[in-house]
């Protein structure tokens, strides 16, 4: 027969293996990255980057920006990201006053290519343009900060996804926004 005393360190030692075995569990899945966390955001955040960082005026401060630098050579890809950029900010619906697209252009930019689109243009600064050279869109937030970009997508279709995606993001961040 169990002794009171034996019956009652196997209920503590079970009772403190209940409570210690999830978080030795979680411990271990966690310091061996098995756990990819739920994250909803669609494109690159990007860290501690503001125009201050980048020697840069911000064009339209206390508003929300969708940036993109106009290339030397508009070719297709760059008529697609402008009319990407056109048909997001169109899809925003009641918050398009909220947001302005800003294409950045520079001395050897084709600014023929935005003949028939009615974009607010700003010239970068040196950092800015070196760090939107790859034809990315960046979401800039009203304080400054540069907060999500978008690579160039490969062909057509995959520019059409990129723009859904960037106004589900755009979407969210104006709804959590108390500010722009």
């Amino acid at each position: 027969m169990n002794s009171p005393q034996k019956s009652g360190r196997k209920t503590l030692v079970l009772l403190l293996l209940a409570f210690l075995l999830p978080v030795v569990a979680a411990k271990l899945v966690l310091s061996f990255d098995l756990y990819n966390g739920g994250a909803t955001n669609k494109g690159q955040l990007l860290e501690s980057v503001s125009y201050s960082n980048l020697a840069m005026a911000n064009p339209q401060p206390q508003e929300w920006q969708l940036l993109y630098q106009l290339p030397s050579h508009c070719d297709a890809t760059c008529e697609d990201r402008l009319y990407i950029l056109q048909q997001s900010h169109t899809a925003l619906g009641r918050n398009q006053d909220r947001v302005h697209t800003i294409i950045m252009v520079n001395q050897q930019s084709d600014t023929t290519a935005l003949t028939g689109f009615d974009f607010v243009t700003a010239t970068p600064s040196a950092e800015l343009s070196q760090l939107l050279n790859q034809q990315q869109l960046v979401i800039v937030d009203p304080l400054g900060s540069l907060v999500m970009s978008y690579p160039v997508a490969s062909d057509h279709q995959a520019q059409i996804m990129q723009g859904k995606a960037l106004v589900a993001d755009l979407r969210k961040l104006l709804k959590l926004s108390r500010i722009g």
